[in-house]
């Protein structure tokens, strides 16, 4: 099933993972209409403004699959509402940081956070959007204190 022109909804619930351990990944039709709503709103505009494949890491994950991996209880993944693109080792020489930038200069989102990294490039971008809630814009950078993930607001030019 096709969510946009250039994404299928194969490519948001793939999981090593749920593969690994048996545990069924499949969304509801509510995660499905999300995840076309995010296709939509941000994947396609990103695919057709660098005109390259994007990579997605993670997309859609079932309660069972975000606990197994240790995610958030409020996870925007687990409503299909969020994806995690990773550019990284990719030979278009589009990076992490020219996603993220792109994102928050020039779409809609919920939430969009800087995934640990440098600060030249982060290891890969987490977007989420929601309806009723594409301009809150809540920009953040992860990083770790030990072993723990924290988060800080983006302040950066």
């Amino acid at each position: 099933m096709k969510l946009s022109n250039n994404l299928s909804l194969s490519e948001t619930t793939k999981s090593n993972t749920a593969i690994r351990r048996g545990i069924d990944n499949t969304p509801t039709d509510l995660h499905i209409a999300n995840l076309q709503y995010l296709a939509e709103k941000v994947f396609q505009p990103i695919r057709e403004y660098f005109g390259s494949a994007i990579y997605v890491s993670s997309g859609y994950r079932s309660k069972a699959l975000n606990e197994a991996i240790g995610g958030s209880k409020t996870s925007f993944h687990s409503h299909g509402m969020a994806l995690d693109l990773d550019m990284d080792g990719r030979s278009n020489k589009i990076t992490n940081a020219d996603i993220f930038n792109y994102i928050k200069e020039n779409l809609p989102y919920s939430e969009l956070i800087w995934e640990f990294g440098t600060d030249e490039n982060p290891n890969w971008v987490h977007v989420a959007i929601a309806k009723g809630r594409e301009d809150e814009k809540n920009t953040k950078i992860a990083y770790k204190v030990e072993g723990k993930t924290k988060y800080k607001k983006w302040d950066r030019n």
